[in-house]
């Protein structure tokens, strides 16, 4: 019997989008050793220069013009107007993707960001290319370039995006709450005092992780120095920068003036074991980190996210009672130690926490594209169960 093939397409190399599909590729082959995966940045395969010139840009409007990317993030009247230059530009790499799809075969494509989503949804519709595409959200909000008829299944995070979705117009059918893809071993037991000890933590203390997604952004500094001036003597602080080198040597500085045990790691393959030791995470709520935290039932502490997708993941975490939101870095200990001092509330945002989370979000995806590889996408096929929140 052949294999089965699956596609996998993100961008950027470190990104959540390129987290949730080698997520999904792990949960692939522990539940199917024999399946055959590409995993492919999408965007570097069919615009290797623009790639570069994209992400630079991005980055900027980011750091620099946070209240630009919020006007253009998810604007009807924005994407309105550029409709015509995603047409171009989907055309133009109709080439590369007909190379690429006849060369592997795929049985299904899976897509973890929007960009390679609507290119192939484009493709399959102008070409009649008939194969499963599956579109997975890594965000708490489905925004607009999501959205295309050429998607045959959604993978969702929550009710909440399941009703913008349908408000847009897709058909209930199509969605499935399974959450945002992570890696499987944050669903494992961790052997909390080999961890501790590990690293030199006291056993008897609290632990606060502070961090910033995987390039180590946000006012990581700012917060240990904030923490370290105002929580109590039994905390210890645990700090990753990413692939930030410049924090990681300032902080491994700054530890010799802090009054505080702090451990500075920078890019890390174990934050399933710094999360488990710890009793609040400060971070940027990135999609992936955020549905770490939340399965494990680790609160969080945000701190200014920028507009678009961070704001949207903020404010369903509080609307959820999950995470606190912190309006600057300055201020970030007094809050948290009033939080963390309190065992009420720390377990009430723990709970909470725990109760959105979809540990399994993974391994159920991995069993769904592993059930529909191969078939024709119908009407009966896409039945399934209805999405929460679709009238």
């Amino acid at each position: 019997m052949p294999s089965k093939r699956i596609l996998l397409m993100y961008i950027s190399k470190v990104s959540g989008h390129r987290s949730a599909a080698a997520a999904i590729e792990k949960a692939l082959r522990l539940t199917d050793p024999g399946v055959e995966i590409l995993s492919l940045n999408a965007f570097h395969y069919t615009n290797p220069v623009a790639e570069k010139v994209v992400n630079r840009l991005y980055m900027g409007v980011i750091k620099r013009f946070p209240c630009l990317w919020d006007y253009l993030y998810d604007n009807d009247g924005v994407a309105g107007n550029v409709t015509w230059m995603q047409d171009l530009f989907y055309r133009m790499n109709s080439r590369k993707l007909r190379k690429l799809f006849d060369s592997f075969r795929p049985d299904v494509i899976v897509c973890s960001q929007a960009f390679p989503c609507g290119m192939t949804a484009d493709y399959k519709l102008r070409y009649g290319y008939d194969v499963p595409l599956v579109a997975v959200l890594t965000d708490f909000v489905p925004h607009l370039y999501w959205v295309h008829d050429g998607i045959d299944f959604y993978i969702t995070p929550s009710s909440e995006v399941d009703s913008r979705l349908c408000a847009r117009g897709v058909p209930a059918a199509k969605i499935r709450q399974f959450g945002i893809p992570f890696d499987p071993k944050f669903s494992l037991p961790v052997d909390r005092q080999s961890v501790l000890s590990r690293y030199g933590l006291n056993p008897g203390g609290k632990n606060i992780l502070v961090m910033g997604g995987g390039q180590g952004l946000g006012p990581i500094e700012s917060a240990v120095i904030s923490l370290d001036r105002a929580l109590g003597s039994d905390f210890q602080i645990i700090a990753v920068t990413g692939t930030n080198r410049k924090l990681f040597h300032r902080l491994q500085a700054l530890k010799a003036s802090l009054k505080h045990k702090t451990s500075v790691f920078g890019f890390v393959d174990n934050v399933n074991e710094l999360m488990s030791v710890c009793d609040l995470v400060v971070s940027k709520p990135g999609g992936i980190t955020t549905s770490e935290a939340l399965s494990m039932g680790l609160p969080m502490a945000i701190i200014k996210p920028i507009p678009g997708q961070e704001a949207s993941n903020t404010d369903y975490l509080l609307k959820e009672k999950a995470a606190i939101r912190i309006s600057d870095a300055d201020s970030a200990g007094e809050c948290i130690n009033a939080v963390v001092s309190s065992r009420e509330r720390l377990k009430e945002l723990s709970v909470n926490a725990r109760r959105i989370g979809k540990p399994s979000a993974s391994m159920d995806t991995a069993a769904f594209l592993l059930g529909i590889c191969g078939k024709r996408i119908s009407p009966e096929l896409r039945g399934g169960r209805k999405a929460e929140g679709c009238s």
